[in-house]
């Protein structure tokens, strides 16, 4: 009997094991409470805001007046450097090869900073769309909402008793009253005395 339960423990573990309900099976990436170990990567970790912004100031000089006149500046003076320079001192020959790789190195640098930059201000363009969205979404709800209770005030207006509507109102008032007026008592009095006369 001693024997029977350890062979029955051992088949349900292997029954768990081939199922990988265990967590012994699952090993330590089937635990969902616990974070991941963070992997090692070959390249350095680095700020992409911290890049973008750099890359953004950068395009930004590369848009202005003072790069161009600096970059004019540069290409003469390394052009009459490399003619009237003594021979001994001179660094780039007449056809200008080194000139030629370096303004196609910036030209492939100044492409992907300008993409990247123009990238950053779509994304700041969107956000700034959305929350104007938003903005017109709840002015016209707003606007929705006066115009629903100047339309309810109208209507209570409507039914609230003006000046001119009481006036008139006293004003007919007064005009049945005048219309089914009984006589002054001093004249009732006299109508009787004289049918009293006439009677004798």
């Amino acid at each position: 009997m001693a024997t029977e339960r350890p062979e029955k423990d051992a088949a349900r573990e292997r029954g768990l094991a081939a199922t990988g309900a265990s967590a012994v099976a699952r090993g330590p990436r089937g635990r969902l409470d616990q974070p991941r170990t963070p992997r090692r990567r070959l390249l350095p970790d680095y700020d992409p805001e911290a890049f973008a912004r750099l890359s953004e100031r950068i395009a930004r000089f590369l848009g202005t007046g003072r790069f161009i006149v600096l970059m004019t500046l540069v290409i003469i003076l390394w052009v009459l450097w490399n003619i009237f320079a003594p021979p001994a001192v001179r660094f780039d020959e007449y056809p200008f090869i080194f000139l030629t790789l370096a303004l196609s190195l910036q030209a492939s640098y100044a492409a992907p900073l300008i993409l990247l930059a123009q990238n950053r201000q779509d994304d700041r363009d969107r956000v700034t769309q959305e929350q104007e969205r938003k903005q017109n979404e709840r002015s016209i709800a707003d606007t929705e909402y006066l115009t629903r209770e100047i339309a309810s005030l109208r209507m209570g207006l409507g039914e609230v008793a003006t000046r001119d509507w009481i006036r008139s109102e006293l004003q007919d008032l007064v005009r049945d009253l005048a219309e089914q007026h009984v006589l002054p008592p001093t004249e009732t009095s006299r109508g009787r005395d004289e049918s009293d006369r006439s009677e004798h």
